[in-house]
Formats: structure tokens, sequence, C-alpha cells
């Protein structure tokens, strides 16, 4: 691991889900290192410095020198990840598809247009496409190879699409990265304008509600997200956080209260991620043998965990929602914590923590009954605490054999 282990201090800022300075900038670091890693790796795997290749990785090189900001956008992209390790993964074994090293020239080609320094690079477009990660896509009226220089970008040509940004300026709504999301995610394909400005009026109003209720929450969201890949209509999730993809959100469009929350669940997911990169929690094999309030099958521990933090924070959002008067938050909230709190028990009771995962659900604990210190209804989230026993009563008829892992 290239990133210190964090100290107490910033697991317990981490383990109580708010927002702070060090947790933000340890996500952010970890996230730098992974992918210069990967980088890294696929540099000195054998061949990848070959012809072709050499000279993109020269062209990026020599971007890099000019103005190192604008390359590292392009380099710490989500998208770039899901590329590196898709394509390490494939130069690793004989089986399967060809790794893509060709869009490492399309990498180096953004890169050095954003840095703006002359160049000429040759590519190969696929499909009639050529993508320009973190700028858009050019469609080439004729087939075959396509020479690129300094002045091959404009978003304003007919034959460019540029990549859509969402309202806040900081945000891309990404839907023409081939790398967006791995094959299996069911990503949307390219939208129309009216999708487009649906989406902007979503994401304007689940901004809206963020910064109204909880503005920390809103200021970490627009630091730790670069993009949003669209989901299509398909898919059964409201959203997804994934490790390669680091800095990306996958969401189905969505009414922008709903919107809101799934950010906050999903940017918790991705602090989580990015924090078992450099320490270990806990020590436990991938057994599924745990309940889960949020899920009907059982979970192994660094499943409970995940969800447990992901609704720890959801919890604290609706808490302060709530406070705000928004309509149903009271039902959110109870909802949410009592299934957190039914959950935390076990967690803090498993022998298997480490002595920095220990830390860190400590303050989970801390941050789930400083919640009493805000008023709420009386009797909300009672209800609510007794709905959940119930739940873990039945799970509990259905998989006896685990009954012994619901409680701490």
């Amino acid at each position: 691991m290239d990133h210190p282990e964090p100290s107490d201090e910033v697991l317990r800022a981490l383990g109580s889900t708010e927002p702070s300075a060090e947790g933000t900038a340890l996500v952010r670091g970890v996230r730098r290192d992974r992918r210069l890693r990967l980088l890294r790796e696929l540099g000195e795997l054998r061949g990848a410095r070959a012809g072709e290749a050499a000279e993109h990785w020269a062209l990026l090189r020599e971007a890099g020198r000019r103005d190192p900001r604008a390359v590292g956008d392009v380099v710490h992209y989500p998208a770039t990840g899901v590329w590196a390790e898709e394509t390490l993964s494939r130069l690793r074994t004989r089986d399967g598809p060809p790794a893509d090293l060709g869009h490492l020239g399309a990498l180096a080609a953004a890169a050095a247009l954003r840095a703006g320094i002359t160049f000429k690079i040759t590519l190969r477009p696929g499909h009639g496409r050529l993508v320009l990660p973190t700028l858009g896509l050019l469609r080439p009226a004729r087939p075959g190879p396509l020479a690129l220089t300094e002045g091959s970008w404009d978003p304003d040509d007919p034959d460019a699409l540029a990549l859509h940004a969402l309202p806040d300026g900081r945000t891309a709504l990404d839907d023409l990265d081939p790398y967006r999301a791995p094959g299996a995610v069911p990503a949307a394909r390219r939208l129309t304008p009216k999708g487009h400005k649906r989406w902007d009026t979503q994401w304007s109003g689940a901004l809206t509600l963020l910064r109204r209720y909880d503005t920390a929450r809103a200021e970490e969201a627009g630091l730790l997200l670069r993009c949003v890949v669209p989901l299509s209509g398909s898919s059964r999730s409201h959203g997804a956080a994934l490790p390669a993809a680091v800095g990306s959100v996958l969401a189905r469009a969505q009414p922008p209260p709903t919107l809101a929350a799934t950010l906050v669940y999903e940017v918790q997911h991705g602090k989580l991620a990015a924090l078992t990169e450099v320490l270990e929690l806990h020590t436990a094999d991938r057994s599924a043998r745990y309940w889960a309030p949020w899920r009907a099958d059982p979970r192994p521990l660094e499943g409970l965990l995940r969800g447990a933090y992901a609704h720890l924070g959801l919890a604290g959002y609706w808490q302060r929602a709530a406070l705000y008067g928004a309509r149903g938050a009271w039902a959110q909230y109870a909802r949410v914590r009592a299934q957190v709190a039914a959950v935390l028990p076990v967690l803090a009771g498993c022998p298997e923590l480490t002595v920095g995962g220990r830390v860190f659900v400590e303050a989970m604990v801390g941050a789930e009954r400083g919640m009493d210190g805000l008023p709420s209804p009386r009797g909300r989230y009672a209800v609510a605490r007794a709905v959940v026993e119930q739940e873990r009563a039945g799970w509990c008829a259905a998989h006896p054999e685990l009954a012994a892992f619901t409680s701490g």
C-alpha cells in the first residue's frame, strides 16, 4: 500500500460518517495512489512500452510536464480506472478478448488537448467513434486511422459530442466513455437531449435539497464525485459505487429527494472502499452468515459492515432533513436508524475486528447513539425498532443455523 495507515483520529472521523477534511484528504489520496499504481503496473508489463504504446506514454508524460493538473484530471477520471484494471487483467491472461492498449492513446490525446501542447498522434476509432476521456467523443466522417493535433477538439463541431456537464459545474454525466462502467453493469446508452435535461433538473433538485438539509454532505459529494453514470431503466438498483471507478456514482434517473439520498448513501460506500485500500478492518472470511435488515440473504461480515456504514450516513442525513421539515423524513430516519442500531452490536462484538477496525466501529456506535441528542417525534423510533426486531425473529426462523450471528 502506497498510502500511510490512517491515524485513530482520522478513523474516528470516517467512522462517524460525518464529512471531515481529514477523511476527504484520505479518500482522494488513496484514489490517486491506486490509479498511479495501476498505470505504473501497466507500464512495467512486458511489451506495454513497445512501439505505439511507447509513443502514447511519451505524449502523456509531455502533457504532464506542461500541465500536471489537467493531466491528473484525465488520469484520475473514474473510467480510466475501469480501463486500467480491465487491461491489466487481460494482459495477465491468455484467455478472453485482447487488452485495449489503444485506449492509452485516447488518454494521451485528451491529456495533450487539455494541457494545450502542440502534438500529433494517429489513433484508430472503434465503430466510427473515438472517445477522448473527460472531453467527449469524435465521430470522424471517414473510416480508418485518425490523425489528431492540438486543434482537433472543438465541442461545437457537429462531428464532436461533448461530455455533458451537470448544472453544478463540477460533475459530469458520463454516457459516452466505453469504460464508464464494467461490462456487467447495465449502464444507459447515450441519452437524448431530453434525457440530459431530465438529469439536469433532477440533479439540480437533489443538490438543492442536500445543501438545504446537510451542507457538509453536499460539499463532500462535490469534492469526491467526478461523474455520474446513468443506469439503464432495467437496472434494479437506485445506485452503486464501484472500487474500480472511484469518484463516480452509477445511478438511475430518479426524483430529487431519492437522488439526494442515493448520493449520500453511495458516497459512504466510496469512503469505506478507500479506507479498506489502506487498512484492514477485519480478518473475517467471505462466509455469508450475518443478518442485514436491508437484505433478505445472509451477508459476509464485509457486506454487513459496508451496508451498516452507508445506512448510518443515510440515517444522519434523514434526521437533518426531518429537522428541516422534509415530508416523510422522520419515517425514513426512524426506519434506517433502527436497522443500523440492530446490527451495530453484532459488528462491535465481532472478534475478527482488527485494532483499527474496532476504533472505526466504535465511532459508528458513537455516531448512532449521538442521534439521541436531536429531538424527534416520540414513539416513531420505538415503533421502527419493534418492526426490525420482528423482522429479525422472522429471519432467524428462516435461518435457524445462523441465529447466533444476529445479535451481539
